[in-house]
């Protein structure tokens, strides 16, 4: 069963930047390139899955599950709008693990008989890092969603692991992870970091509190 403390989770937007956070002794990463355009696409996403077998971490690619597939990810993540266009079966045969963008209970409820490996959360405070087409959920309804997310079967268990995500950085996240979630996914946090192993560490320490 999959480990339901996921630690802190960066969202990042190319293969140096795997390799930076996963220096610094992150264990759970994602690579989003938006650019679908980007020459440079399948060589990225090769060379991160590569980066996660050397740190022996778990990196994430957002969207591109057939290069996913292709190269052997450990996990893709996909948003509400994905799913359609996405083969949850050759992932599944595939092995990969599946984490799934969730914004109200409705999509949290369609996508529980999915299994996924993790439910993200989001998006938690107003955001620049893309368009959102709800608004800020809040740390109100962040802790609802986990609370009926704590009530879901779980392998031999009880709730599937969640990760919190949307313009958190270290000035909200202790407010953020007292909510119960699993992880707490950062963007900005991190790629604007001017010291990043002294963030990373201290997210930990809000995270083992």
């Amino acid at each position: 069963m999959e480990n339901k403390f996921l630690g802190l989770y960066p969202v990042v937007h190319s293969s140096d930047w795997i390799e930076k956070v996963l220096k610094s002794g992150v264990k759970t990463v994602q690579l989003r390139i938006k650019d679908t355009t980007d020459p440079n696409l399948e060589n990225e996403v090769a060379r991160s899955i590569k980066l996660g077998r050397q740190y022996d971490a778990h990196v994430y690619i957002n969207d591109y599950w057939q290069l996913a597939i292709k190269h052997g990810a450990y996990g893709v993540h996909l948003g509400q709008e994905d799913l359609e266009e996405s083969n949850l079966i050759s992932l599944s045969r595939a092995g990969i693990k599946l984490g799934l963008s969730t914004h109200g209970y409705y999509e949290l409820l369609r996508i529980v008989q999915i299994n996924p490996s993790y439910i993200a959360l989001g998006h938690i405070f107003p955001t620049t890092t893309k368009d959102m087409p709800s608004k800020p959920q809040g740390l109100l309804r962040l802790e609802l969603y986990q609370n009926l997310i704590s009530t879901i079967p779980y392998g031999d268990s009880l709730g599937v692991p969640t990760v919190a995500i949307g313009g958190i950085d270290l000035t909200n996240a202790e407010q953020v992870w007292e909510c119960g979630v699993s992880s707490l996914a950062v963007v900005r946090a991190v790629t604007l970091a001017t010291d990043l192993n002294r963030v990373v560490s201290e997210f930990n320490k809000i995270m083992c509190k």
